[in-house]
């Protein structure tokens, strides 16, 4: 990977959209794959299948439904009808030009890659070029990416935060390190080496963002919120149960991103070391999380103890105390997962293992890198 030289000046008129409220009719020899959800479809389809009339139909789906402004909107079967209404609507709305929440626009862009790989249709690799530039012009001038841009005109929206939540903005950063790397996946897309260097200023943005959004306690780096708010870096708030907070999942991610630098910088070896100690810190024994069907006959969860399950990291921990934290659409914080409601109870994942692969992984890491805590920084 190479170092950031300056930042990436952009200049765009933003455009209306231009999009259809309906996609085309499925082919009328559908096959098992309209049983498909769209992710598997756009990445996971056999090679020859990208050549098929049915990839074809759906490829001229995805190119109706992008904004544009280069993105996609979200939860969107392209394969299967395209953007759903109830988004349509909110695009329409709400003036959302695109977006990366649940790998929307990643998504859109591998499939792009792999039936222009396969048909060699131009049409589909100026999409996916006209999808990076919106990648870089979404990016802040502070190195982080918001959920939606143009951001949703909605009072108190969230969208236009610094988005972890998901693996968001780290999703972004790993497509741009992508395209740096010499066994490119995106290589049939031509990408030049002013495109790269281009990429190359984004990801080190990214990672002093990521620097600059750790939070702090007593001179420590610890972990990260699910978002940050996009002026004064503080952890932020999203949705009414997703209050700031050390995020147990979100972190995990980005640790994992900042890991996989090669030759780290003094400041990213002890934004990783402060993470990690974090999450040895924290890490829950003897629980498990376990699905059941209720007395009311509904699917429901409960929190058992099992002292041979394995660890478990909460998805959010309480900024002043520390600890877990449950949380219904009330916004009310709870120390058990049994007090909040049903709706929020199984219709979250309030728990997490995702932080054992940072300490399963962090051995080796620190054999290779461990020593090197006085490189120099990106600056």
């Amino acid at each position: 990977m190479m170092k950031a030289n300056g930042p990436i000046i952009l200049t765009v008129l933003l455009m209306t959209l231009n999009i259809g409220c309906a996609g085309p009719a499925p082919p009328p020899h559908s096959t098992g794959y309209l049983n498909m959800n769209w992710k598997e479809v756009a990445t996971g389809m056999p090679s020859d299948w990208y050549r098929s009339e049915e990839a074809r139909m759906t490829g001229d789906s995805v190119l109706k439904y992008q904004t544009d402004i280069g993105g996609w909107a979200k939860n969107s079967d392209f394969h299967n009808g395209g953007v759903k209404q109830n988004d349509w609507k909110r695009i329409v709305e709400y003036g959302i030009g695109a977006t990366f929440d649940n790998d929307a626009t990643l998504t859109e862009m591998k499939f792009l890659t792999k039936i222009y790989t396969e048909t060699a249709d131009e049409r589909y690799r100026d999409a996916f070029l006209r999808a990076y530039n919106y990648i870089l012009m979404a990016q802040y001038p502070n190195g982080g990416w918001p959920q939606f841009y143009p951001c949703q005109k909605i009072t108190d929206s969230y969208s236009s935060h610094i988005t972890f939540n998901d693996d968001a903005m780290v999703n972004i950063m790993r497509f741009l390190g992508s395209l740096m790397n010499e066994e490119n996946p995106y290589a049939s897309m031509q990408i030049n080496p002013a495109m790269k260097e281009l990429a190359g200023e984004a990801f080190y943005k990214g990672v002093e963002c990521i620097l600059n959004t750790q939070i702090v306690v007593d001179g420590k780096p610890t972990v990260w919120c699910a978002q940050h708010d996009e002026f004064t870096l503080e952890p932020a708030k999203a949705r009414s149960y997703e209050l700031p907070s050390y995020s147990g999942q979100e972190s995990a991610g980005i640790t994992l991103l900042l890991m996989d630098i090669e030759n780290p910088s003094k400041e990213v070896i002890a934004a990783i070391e402060g993470a990690v100690q974090w999450f040895e810190d924290h890490r829950i024994s003897g629980l498990r999380v376990e699905r059941y069907i209720n007395e009311e006959g509904e699917k429901d969860k409960v929190v058992v103890e099992d002292t041979t399950a394995p660890d478990l990291w909460a998805r959010f921990y309480d900024l002043e105390t520390g600890k877990p934290y449950f949380c219904d659409r009330d916004g009310i914080k709870k120390k058990k997962l049994d007090e909040i409601g049903i709706e929020r109870r199984r219709g979250y994942r309030w728990y997490t293992s995702e932080p054992d692969k940072v300490i399963q992984s962090y051995p080796e890491w620190a054999r290779r890198w461990g020593a090197q805590a006085d490189n120099e920084s990106y600056e």
